[in-house]
């Protein structure tokens, strides 16, 4: 499977549903698998931006969907640009 590299919450709407598809399920199996109705998974694809960390975690598991994270190739370079200082 590809890789994603999500830097936007605007990114997660378009991305839940391409992986919903790709994984062959409808919204009402995810509902299901989530124990919610259709109609608020259908509001939670739409406004993905405003799931909780833990529920995205749980879609992606149904999705079969891996998250990795790491540093950003930027970040890396400009934390070893300044290697006496800490990078937040």
């Amino acid at each position: 499977m590809p890789q994603f590299i999500v830097r936007t919450p605007d990114q997660l709407p378009s991305l839940l549903q391409a992986f919903r598809k790709e994984a062959g399920l409808t919204q009402e199996e995810v509902a299901l698998r989530l124990g919610v109705s259709q109609q608020t998974y259908s509001a939670m694809e739409r406004n993905a931006d405003r799931v909780g960390a833990a529920r995205l975690l749980r879609l992606f598991n149904i999705f079969g969907v891996e998250v990795a994270l790491g540093k950003s190739l930027q970040a890396s370079a400009a934390a070893s640009s300044s290697a006496d200082k800490p990078a937040w």
